[in-house]
């Protein structure tokens, strides 16, 4: 299909020039990381739901403390938090000083641009969830099950639909139903419009956690 063959060119063309360009900055954020917290520079996150269902590891800068997600699963009041508010903790104290700059403008996201690289993700596509929230949510919502099955056609995308339409104040039944009209309508010229987007979305910050 031209449009998969050009997308993908796209992709490898974006995330290759993304990661030369942005060298300088990768090392600045991994140095403040490293000053700012102890632990690794990239997070240890639960792996993520991609294409055909097939899971991958995604990268991201640590925004978070040493063991955040065993900080999670050990905490029953801020575990119960994260399930109810559609798998977000709103003034997570997990979250280190460096982490709430860089998640704030989605410098934590840019590692993602090695999984572009790798097939894994696109440049532009649906949000990449985590196997137990598909799963959880989809008891809680059984009317979004139809349209996993859509999202699951394509590679998750490092920025889409909902993430230029308020992020983390998006709840799930809405985050996927319009993941998958992205799904269904998707074309080049749709992707170049919601990449432009994507820019005064990271700049206000809007619905960043």
């Amino acid at each position: 299909m031209l449009y998969d063959f050009v997308k993908r060119l796209i992709d490898i063309t974006g995330s290759f020039s993304g990661i030369f360009l942005l060298s300088p900055l990768f090392l600045v954020v991994s140095i403040a990381i490293k000053l700012d917290s102890e632990g690794p520079v990239f997070a240890d996150t639960p792996m993520r739901v991609g294409k055909t269902g097939k899971l991958f590891k995604m990268y991201k800068f640590r925004s978070m403390v040493k063991d955040a997600q065993s900080i999670l699963e050990n905490n029953p009041q801020l575990l119960d938090q994260y399930k109810k508010n559609s798998y977000k903790i709103f003034n997570d104290p997990r979250i280190t000083s460096i982490g709430k700059i860089i998640r704030r403008f989605s410098i934590d996201e840019l590692p993602q641009l090695v999984n572009i690289l790798k097939g894994e993700m696109s440049l532009v596509g649906p949000r990449a969830y985590y196997p137990f929230e598909l799963e959880e949510q989809q008891v809680k919502y059984p009317s979004t099950r139809k349209y996993v099955k859509i999202i699951l056609e394509g590679r998750p995308g490092v920025t889409g639909v909902w993430q230029v339409s308020g992020r983390s104040n998006i709840n799930f039944d809405k985050r996927v139903e319009m993941d998958a009209k992205y799904v269904l309508r998707r074309s080049v010229i749709y992707d170049l419009q919601l990449m432009l987007k994507t820019i005064p979305a990271v700049v206000s910050g809007k619905g960043a956690i």
